[in-house]
């Protein structure tokens, strides 16, 4: 087990250093594993036609403090990814370590939009549909050692945010 320290600096440091490589990594490397979790994920919803709002709109999903972007949306009832489609409908918008929460549950999509650390633009209707279905995702879809890495990294980022409180705490 890492120290906590190092855990601690993980957290806040580790979106800075892999920005740059993702920078210049082709969408085409990451996209085939970005496609296998996505169609994991929303296999169920895709078929119960609960992403039927997507047919033919963008969503945006911007890993802000990656400087990582991609595109998803349904076409005769198929998942779409791309690389970046200029006009999307809806832009979703945080940082790594809110995502983390959120994909673990350890923070509600609502929440973290009250919160403005999820940001949504574009059309309104669509953006309230995603979040929606966000809240609603059963993880346990997802690979056993892509739980356990999204668990294991929200515990990571919980109590780095804890610690954090506790240092900047002035009493």
């Amino acid at each position: 087990m890492l120290p906590l320290k190092l855990r601690d600096w993980i957290v806040s440091h580790g979106p800075g250093l892999v920005r740059r490589p993702l920078s210049v990594t082709p969408f085409a490397v990451y996209r085939p594993l970005l496609a296998k979790v996505l169609d994991q994920l929303l296999a169920e919803p895709l078929a119960e036609g609960e992403l039927d709002f997507l047919e033919g709109r963008w969503l945006k999903i911007d890993i802000s403090d990656l400087g990582m972007e991609f595109c998803l949306s349904v076409s005769n009832e198929q998942l779409k990814l791309s690389s970046n489609i200029p006009d999307s409908d809806v832009i979703f918008s945080a940082q790594l370590n809110d995502l983390v929460l959120i994909s673990a549950r350890r923070e509600d999509p609502d929440t973290l939009f009250f919160q403005r650390k999820l940001k949504i633009e574009g059309d309104t209707e669509l953006g309230l549909e995603v979040k929606n279905l966000l809240a609603q995702l059963d993880m346990e879809l997802l690979p056993g050692w892509l739980q356990k890495s999204s668990e294991t990294a929200a515990d990571w980022v919980e109590s780095a945010n804890r610690r954090q409180l506790i240092e900047s705490d002035p009493a």
